[in-house]
């Protein structure tokens, strides 16, 4: 199923707290733009309502990347990429291609690491760089969610 949702360009006929959890994204609060966007999700409607399960699944995938669990954030990085894959490239005022750029890197350093981390293992070699930096909880460039140019809010 290839099919693209319809391009809602006007982000006015999204709820406030559609860009609260936007804004709790974009903050690193994963935990809290889970709990806005879940109340928003269980209400609404097509398209809308898989397109706040897309967004919600990259929160929890990334609060999960928070704690540690890889797999976890690996699974569920996969789960929302999909979900939202058809609302390329923009929906409600937000730049949905960019999103799923993001969270494919992320996703594809995770799943390098999570290989690298097996092979170290099995051989008792050091780990790779990358595998020490997801290892040892150091900065990664984690997802945003952008605005597509000249929407309002």
């Amino acid at each position: 199923m290839t099919e693209e949702i319809a391009a809602n360009p006007d982000d006015s006929l999204e709820p406030p707290e559609f860009w609260q959890g936007v804004e709790q994204f974009n903050q690193q609060q994963f935990y809290d733009c889970h709990d806005t966007l879940e109340a928003l999700w269980m209400e609404a409607v097509e398209p809308q309502r898989s397109f706040y399960q897309g967004i919600l699944q990259i929160a929890v995938a990334l609060y999960h990347f928070g704690n540690q669990n890889f797999r976890g954030a690996i699974i569920l990085l996969g789960e929302g990429m999909n979900r939202l894959r058809h609302y390329q490239p923009t929906f409600a005022g937000i730049d949905v291609s960019q999103l799923l750029e993001r969270s494919r890197s992320l996703q594809e350093k995770l799943q390098q690491s999570q290989l690298q981390q097996s092979q170290a293992e099995e051989s008792r070699e050091p780990l790779s760089e990358l595998s020490h930096q997801v290892y040892q909880g150091q900065p990664f460039d984690l997802p945003k969610i952008e605005r597509v140019a000249g929407s309002g809010q």
